[in-house]
């Protein structure tokens, strides 16, 4: 029962644990440290691996959490920011950040954070409804409906906008 995982298993995932950060967190500094918490918590939990489980669903499923339970931290560090006269505006992203980001996704980052992940675990890292349903900790009916109303919710964003502008800012 070998639950280790190589070096060269981690470098491969790497790229789409940074893509799927990228998707929850939208900062690349914010993504960075979540692969990172993602990778030190799959590294020391390594022996709570599945034998039979996928490694690239069960690293998913990590970082979803770390990224779940960050949210929470920051919300209770907003709650105590407000006690002290300051507001989450005050942690908003910069406006070069926005400025940099690309128009074209724009609809899919107005998405709630549990939708986005959902789309990209599915249409673009290819995990089954199964994996998914795992590495979120839900049915997979769930996944089916949750992913039936964000892919309805992307499409009426898509439909609000008469001509989308691709431009990019630099």
């Amino acid at each position: 029962m070998n639950k280790d995982f190589s070096d060269d298993d981690l470098r491969e995932l790497l790229p789409r644990l940074r893509r799927f950060a990228l998707s929850l967190t939208r900062h690349e500094n914010s993504a960075d440290d979540l692969v990172q918490s993602c990778l030190e918590r799959a590294l020391s939990r390594s022996d709570r691996r599945r034998d039979d489980g996928d490694l690239r669903a069960w690293m998913f499923q990590i970082m979803y959490r770390q990224f779940l339970d960050g949210q929470r931290r920051a919300k209770r560090y907003a709650g105590l920011l407000s006690l002290f006269g300051r507001t989450e505006e005050d942690l908003a992203p910069s406006a070069e950040d926005v400025a940099m980001s690309r128009s074209a996704l724009q609809d899919f980052s107005k998405l709630p954070a549990e939708q986005r992940a959902l789309l990209l675990l599915v249409s673009v890292e290819g995990l089954s409804y199964q994996e998914v349903a795992d590495a979120m900790d839900i049915p997979i009916g769930t996944v089916m409906s949750r992913l039936s109303r964000a892919r309805k919710a992307l499409r009426a964003l898509n439909d609000g906008q008469a001509n989308p502008s691709l431009r990019i800012l630099k």
